[in-house]
């Protein structure tokens, strides 16, 4: 089974679609019984698209550090 920490350290590879079919088999297998792995999965898949798309959006302020802290703290327990 997969862990928290290698969905993490397996974000981008995945995403990007550039994962060993087993170990992609495992990660959905995870992201399945994982509520938070699922919704980082989810918010970093939705961040790419608005990071991507040509319009300019203002992001609230201190966002990036609430994000930050919140995934450390997450990790941190994992």
């Amino acid at each position: 089974m997969v862990s928290c920490h290698r969905v993490l350290q397996e974000l981008s590879n995945y995403l990007d679609e550039d994962i060993d079919p087993d170990l992609r088999a495992a990660i959905d297998e995870h992201l399945r019984g994982c509520h938070r792995c699922s919704v980082l999965v989810d918010s970093t898949r939705k961040m790419l698209y608005i990071v991507g798309d040509e319009r300019t959006f203002e992001i609230p302020g201190g966002y990036s550090e609430r994000v930050h802290q919140r995934l450390t703290e997450y990790f941190a327990k994992h």
